[in-house]
């Protein structure tokens, strides 16, 4: 199994950064517009539609406010098995951003690695920060 843990430090408190991963349907406006253009809810799962034309159904596991973590799964891909969170932690006067994915087969790892690499770029810049930077 490939476990890939990517990190974004964000010119944004903390807690409005959590304010926006936390709102599931809302990540093409919020989080990471551009990198994201639709996000819809149906069936008790977000439909995620990328820039580059991908579709994915993602099944939220959890929503926790006390840790400003969320989980999900995305079924039917590719992948045989597909889980990631995202974590927002107080960095200064700032954010820090922790995403962490775990996937099989391992072959779709550099795939995925890029992928998070745009996400949390397109974060960065929704946080209008000059300032923030992404790190492996």
């Amino acid at each position: 199994m490939a476990s890939i843990r990517k990190e974004v430090l964000l010119d944004a408190p903390a807690d409005a950064v959590w304010d926006a991963a936390r709102d599931v349907g809302a990540l093409h406006t919020r989080l990471v517009p551009g990198f994201v253009t639709d996000t819809r809810i149906e069936d008790g799962a977000r439909i995620v539609t990328f820039a580059n034309g991908m579709v994915a159904r993602e099944l939220i596991v959890d929503v926790d406010d006390a840790a400003r973590r969320i989980a999900w799964a995305a079924v039917d891909t590719p992948m045989t098995h597909y889980n990631a969170s995202f974590q927002v932690y107080a960095h200064g006067d700032g954010a820090r951003g922790i995403w962490i994915a775990d996937l099989l087969p391992h072959e779709h790892a550099d795939m995925v690695a890029g992928l998070m690499e745009q996400g949390l770029e397109a974060m960065r810049r929704a946080f209008a920060g000059e300032g923030g930077r992404v790190s492996a």
